[in-house]
């Protein structure tokens, strides 16, 4: 059964690659095909991490009600979506997220939330009895340099006694994932050794979240956290490292060899790697209603003026799709591994 489910997966990887050729020259092969909606249910957040506009000045103060949220869902799994991501702002602190994935477990779709982590000692066992799936979470140090980046004060404490939680009571149910925030400050073999360490020891998988200024909520305005052409060497260094890793521990990292060997390019030949976006399977919803195809680009309208089932399929959303392929937008890095296992010319070009 290993062996067939690996010739399905290679089978499956081959038949994605051939559409993204044939999309790539035909454009009304491009069609919405939404599968996960990512709804930003509060922009509120607890912590002030450097470079993020959440909690300061981006949809400030909005926050969507349940009621609203349902209805969305309910839409959405009509539209064929099949995963819902609940995301923020920091989502735990909206009160009604444990009766959002109740009802969307209800209707047959994955739940996860996109989280920092530090409520999860308060909140992970409601979340966890309403069906919670997985969980993400960005990590941005330990201890002091946890601190310094998210501009706060014992908060790590609380991150450590939550994680730890989740890993005694419920790791047979949730599955979890650190998502390694990539910046100048942490492109360094002691900062990734930090948080492998810290992955393994809450027996989360591991993913690397490299910083982009191409998604609105994210500024680096004193420049203190993008790449320049200097760190192209502790960038190789640290992708190295991180393939040694992906070859050592290939359950515990999903992301691509091929990603995380072209992560110096993406960071520094930014406008020299193009990849086809396929976010034409994705929905997003911000905390002032408002719906895009992803959290970067195209806006589509707002649940609060007119129903989702109202804004999907539309020919605006038709041409958001073709429009995003075509890399009609800021470039972003979101699903950037999806959008390379699709892409031929990326896989060769990246190869290892």
């Amino acid at each position: 059964m290993p062996r067939l489910r690996a010739i399905l997966k290679s089978l499956d990887a081959r038949f994605e690659r051939a559409q993204y050729f044939a999309a790539g020259r035909v454009s009304a092969l491009i069609r919405p095909a939404p599968r996960q909606i990512t709804i930003a249910i509060t922009a509120d957040c607890n912590l002030r991490c450097i470079g993020c506009r959440y909690g300061r000045d981006f949809m400030t103060g909005s926050k969507l009600d349940l009621e609203t949220v349902l209805h969305v869902l309910d839409d959405a799994r009509k539209a064929g979506v099949n995963r819902a991501r609940f995301f923020g702002g920091e989502p735990l602190l909206h009160e009604d997220l444990p009766a959002m994935i109740r009802h969307a477990k209800s209707l047959g779709l994955d739940a996860y939330v996109t989280t920092n982590a530090t409520l999860l000692e308060r909140r992970i066992d409601e979340l966890a009895e309403a069906g919670l799936d997985w969980m993400t979470m960005g990590f941005y140090g330990t201890g002091s340099s946890f601190d310094d980046y998210t501009q706060t004060r014992k908060h790590f404490e609380r991150l450590e006694r939550g994680l730890e939680r989740l890993r005694d009571r419920w790791s047979h149910k949730i599955e979890a994932q650190l998502n390694f925030v990539l910046h100048r400050r942490t492109a360094d073999l002691e900062s990734l050794e930090r948080a492998w360490g810290f992955a393994q020891r809450f027996g989360m998988a591991f993913s690397v979240d490299p910083v982009s200024e191409t998604i609105p909520f994210f500024a680096d305005p004193k420049g203190v956290l993008d790449f320049e052409e200097h760190h192209r060497g502790a960038l190789r260094t640290v992708a190295d490292a991180l393939l040694a890793k992906k070859r050592a521990h290939p359950e515990r990292m999903p992301q691509s060899a091929e990603f995380l060997n072209a992560l110096p390019a993406l960071l520094l030949d930014h406008h020299d790697v193009q990849i086809p976006c396929d976010a034409y399977d994705l929905i997003w919803v911000g905390a002032n209603g408002v719906v895009q195809l992803c959290d970067t680009a195209f806006p589509l309208g707002n649940v609060h003026e007119r129903p989702l089932r109202d804004i999907l399929f539309t020919a605006e959303h038709k041409k958001a799709c073709v429009d995003a392929f075509r890399l009609q937008c800021p470039n972003c890095h979101c699903k950037i591994d999806s959008r390379m296992r699709k892409h031929g010319p990326s896989l060769r070009r990246f190869a290892v």
